[in-house]
């Protein structure tokens, strides 16, 4: 079930505007970056279900988290139907998102009380996922569906709108600005936020030392 409320988990999304997205098929791995993005202030993070047995990497996730970052909202990435969306919510999982809207997942997530955000690409698919309950709608691939742009121009016929973009997003100054100066709500940040070399050298305080820094520029545009 999942620790958190879905109302904590869009309030968290929204404060602190940036969400890791992250997948690794090696559990020690993925832990040590967890904790490197929880000690660098981000406390929503997503890990995505792109490899086998990647369910089972979540549990251990899970369950290591609840006592190593108590604070941290773990929630799954890339679920495209409701079989897998059950799965993960069994496990643990305190919000979806997914690359595409699918209304039945939107059936499971909200009898459970759990965070869904479709992927979107159109006004219409970000219309349908507000009709069918989406707080925060996702935008992807954000920067190929028109980049900041795109956003500034939802945002004004559904000024309401609350848009997390991922892909396309980059822990700098100029892309974080370009973003939210156009109006998400929040990013989700994947590959640039972990370089390969990175993880090959295990340089774990260099993953917290770019968290922090993102945080700082999304927390100095915003004032």
């Amino acid at each position: 079930m999942a620790k958190f409320s879905r109302l904590k988990v869009y309030q968290t999304m929204e404060e602190t505007g940036i969400i890791p997205v992250f997948y690794h098929s090696d559990t020690d791995v993925a832990k040590q970056v967890v904790k490197a993005c929880y000690e660098g202030g981000i406390r929503a993070f997503e890990f995505t279900n792109r490899g086998d047995f990647a369910h089972e990497v979540f549990a251990d996730l899970v369950k290591w988290a609840n006592k190593e970052c108590p604070e941290l909202i773990l929630g799954i990435g890339s679920i495209v139907d409701p079989a897998t969306a059950s799965l993960y919510i069994q496990l643990g999982a305190n919000f979806i998102v997914g690359p595409l809207l699918n209304p039945e997942i939107f059936k499971i997530c909200n009898r459970r009380l759990v965070a869904y955000s479709p992927g979107c690409a159109t006004t219409s698919e970000i219309g349908l996922a507000q009709e069918l309950g989406a707080e925060i709608v996702k935008v992807f691939p954000g920067g190929n569906v028109g980049g900041p742009s795109f956003v500034k121009n939802i945002k004004g016929p559904m000024p309401w709108s609350k848009i997390m973009v991922t892909g396309g997003v980059e822990p700098t100054n100029q892309s974080l600005t370009d973003w939210f100066k156009a109006g998400v709500t929040c990013v989700g940040i994947g590959s640039n936020l972990f370089p390969n070399e990175v993880l090959k050298s295990g340089d774990w305080d260099k993953i917290s030392e770019l968290c922090k820094e993102s945080l700082s520029i999304v927390k100095q545009i915003r004032e």
